[in-house]
């Protein structure tokens, strides 16, 4: 694939444009990236920028059905949400481009707000809330993690927020306050990818989102997280197919070179059935009949879990004991030459795969330009060459530590 290349531009309202050339394909994504997560949002008011990620959908003052346009430009869209940002993006035909751009610097100009769209998009979060986070099995296992991990940074509650009130609470003004704080052009990255030209965005950009005030750059000033000092421990019982252990260990942010060898590690332990956990505690043992390792992938610093559902002829203390051998393993040996190099080619191969996609280039640019710099993406495969097998032992010597680990247990509930 090589690098990904681009042009930058910044509207004089701040909006930062990227455009990304691509003349393999008939079709273009529009894809706008906002510095809003659940981190920015108020202790006593949470869920909100997973709420908007719906209220956006409502349709805006000039354009009050958002999907009919879209569909008759043979376009589709979507969107997501997490603890750092909040994205949404559309591909269709390039030639509907213009379409793309009309939809979304409305909404960014003046989202619709009315009581009802605020009271149908409240109801509908309340029901994600219920149906994917309380009543499905292992659903609340972050919204038991994030509070025992984190003491004081907005990471210790998720996106879906700490409890349904907060949204069942939220009124107009609170709502309205958000909106102008956070989804304002100097607070977004926008990146137009396909078989475009720099020109031609640059028009449609000063076109459609030229006009729209700018607001301020809202001021981040986020509580740090203390060094974790002893180990934590929580166990639930719920009606849950089997029981299951999660082990959570603090760790540096996205924005950390640090970032790219506990991702590593991640494969290491748990990168596909031929990895060690796989290897050793599903195949041999047959202590868990699944179990992983990953990184959460945030700004700040944040978490790496191991996390398994124990066969049910196992113990949840033999299961912890088995992962605490493998993570001991880790602490005192090299990783083997051969196991290094399978994971880093399997990274690369992902990555390799991944960037294929245009809508997945398209996230990544406005991603990296969000953390500093959009060519960053480019320079990643390079970061996770460079790591060592001595690198690896010393992140896990110095960290997979009992005083720095978090233990979630569920156990069945008969």
């Amino acid at each position: 694939m090589g690098k990904i290349s681009f042009e930058k531009f910044v509207l004089d309202n701040g909006l930062t444009v990227i455009v990304h050339q691509d003349t393999s394909t008939p079709l273009a994504c529009l894809n706008i990236m906002y510095d809003v997560g659940s981190r920015d949002e108020d202790p006593d008011r949470t869920g909100f920028a997973h709420l908007f990620e719906h209220l956006m959908f409502g349709g805006s003052v000039n354009i009050p059905d958002y999907d009919g346009p879209l569909q008759l430009a043979a376009g589709s869209n979507n969107a997501f949400t997490s603890t750092d940002i909040t994205n949404y993006y559309i591909t269709l035909p390039v030639e509907n481009l213009e379409t793309a751009f009309w939809l979304e610097s409305d909404r960014m100009l003046n989202l619709a707000f009315t009581e009802k769209s605020l009271e149908v998009q409240r109801n509908v979060v309340v029901e994600e809330f219920r149906q994917r986070y309380l009543n499905q099995p292992y659903g609340d296992a972050w919204l038991l993690m994030r509070p025992l991990a984190f003491s004081t940074h907005p990471y210790k509650w998720a996106t879906i927020g700490k409890e349904e009130k907060h949204i069942e609470e939220a009124t107009m003004p609170m709502v309205k306050a958000f909106f102008e704080k956070h989804y304002r052009p100097k607070n977004a990255v926008m990146v137009v990818a396909g078989n475009v030209k720099t020109e031609e965005v640059k028009q449609l950009s000063e076109k459609w989102f030229g006009p729209i005030q700018k607001g301020e750059k809202p001021v981040r000033n986020l509580p740090v997280e203390p060094v974790q000092t002893e180990a934590k421990r929580l166990e639930v019982e719920r009606p849950v197919p089997l029981d299951a252990i999660y082990i959570s260990f603090h760790m540096c942010g996205k924005e950390n070179d640090e970032y790219y060898k506990w991702d590593l590690l991640s494969d290491v332990l748990a990168g596909g059935k031929s990895s060690r956990l796989h290897q050793k505690l599903v195949e041999e043992q047959r202590m868990f009949t699944s179990v992983n390792a990953f990184v959460m992938g945030e700004r700040d610093p944040s978490l790496f879990t191991i996390a398994g559902h124990i066969s049910q002829d196992r113990t949840t203390a033999e299961a912890e004991e088995a992962i605490w051998k493998e993570i001991e393993l880790l602490r005192t040996e090299s990783v083997g030459v051969t196991e290094l190099e399978k994971v880093k080619n399997q990274v690369e191969a992902n990555h390799e795969f991944s960037e294929m996609n245009l809508l997945n280039r398209a996230i990544g640019l406005a991603y990296h330009e969000l953390l500093g710099d959009a060519n960053s993406i480019n320079e990643e495969a390079e970061k996770y060459q460079r790591i060592t097998r001595e690198d690896l032992q010393s992140l896990a010597h110095e960290n997979l530590t009992v005083s720095n680990s978090s233990t979630l247990i569920y156990k069945r509930k008969s």
